[in-house]
């Protein structure tokens, strides 16, 4: 059977066909519709419709921002916000006249690095996104295990600090609110009074007021992990978003996750992805 693909971006719909051995037969990208749910669903079966029209045998799988809730099967969580609240699996059922799955970014990122990528020889794999926000998914024997409410492998919201910076989701100290892309940047300004990029911070941190914030970002980064380390075990831990890029993360990152694992034995591989920012729409396909 083929698979079909398809990763909801902020900005771009990607959708892609493999066929039986998982080679790239048709591939597309447009923008995304902003603010707008119908022409989101619209543009979505446009893409599926044009992508399919040779083939009548396919499975579906769709990639998007946010989770839905097992109670209500509902959007939830979703940067996207004219998702929230949308019954996004129903509706683009009914207008496709096929079933689908559909899980969220960070799912379908390990999903794709677990089956195709970086982490293919390995049982028992946690996927991170580390970007704007930080999210992560867990894939057991090449199957994503969401958990019992669809929150598996949610360790952006586990509580770093406690009683520490105020996340989005209501609670303070979260991963995220430290080693997400705005978060450092906001660190930055609050130790410099400058308000830099990332990438521009990541060019001046050979000095004192820079290791400072790099010892942090590290510190946070090996506690966040280590502590997933300790409860999941997992054979690899892949790292993808735009943080993925940053070297220090493989060698004083992993160090630093390593000198906090509870075990007298560490060697947890800490993978750079292989699918950048098509992740998504593989993983997608592989639901």
């Amino acid at each position: 059977m083929y698979k079909l693909g398809v990763d909801l971006g902020g900005t771009k719909i990607e959708a892609i066909l493999l066929d039986e051995t998982l080679n790239v037969m048709e591939r597309k990208r447009i923008p995304t519709p902003q603010n707008d749910y119908q022409q989101i669903l619209n543009s979505i079966s446009s893409l599926v419709l044009e992508i399919s029209k040779n083939i009548s045998d396919f499975s579906l799988g769709i990639c998007t921002p946010g989770a839905i809730s097992k109670q209500t099967g509902l959007i939830k969580n979703s940067n996207t916000q004219c998702l929230i609240g949308k019954s996004l699996k129903e509706d683009l059922e009914n207008k496709l006249g096929k079933k689908i799955s559909i899980e969220n970014d960070a799912n379908c990122f390990a999903m794709a690095e677990a089956t195709l990528g970086a982490a293919i020889d390995y049982d028992l794999v946690f996927g991170i996104i580390i970007g704007t926000g930080v999210g992560g998914g867990i894939v057991i024997d090449k199957k994503l295990y969401p958990g019992r409410t669809n929150i598996g492998g949610e360790w952006g919201h586990h509580t770093l600090h406690r009683n520490g910076n105020l996340c989005y989701c209501g609670k303070t100290g979260c991963v995220e609110t430290y080693i997400s892309g705005p978060s450092l940047e906001n660190q930055w300004t609050e130790l410099t009074g400058q308000s830099l990029s990332l990438p521009q911070i990541l060019s001046n941190i050979d000095n004192e007021i820079g290791i400072k914030w790099k010892n942090e970002f590290i510190e946070n980064f090996g506690f966040g992990l280590a502590n997933v380390i300790d409860i999941l075990d997992p054979d690899a831990i892949v790292l993808g978003g735009g943080l993925s890029n940053i070297d220090f993360l493989y060698t004083e990152g992993k160090e630093s996750i390593y000198n906090k694992v509870f075990s007298d034995l560490v060697d947890t591989p800490i993978l750079k992805n292989k699918l950048g920012d098509s992740a998504g729409v593989f993983g997608a396909c592989m639901l």
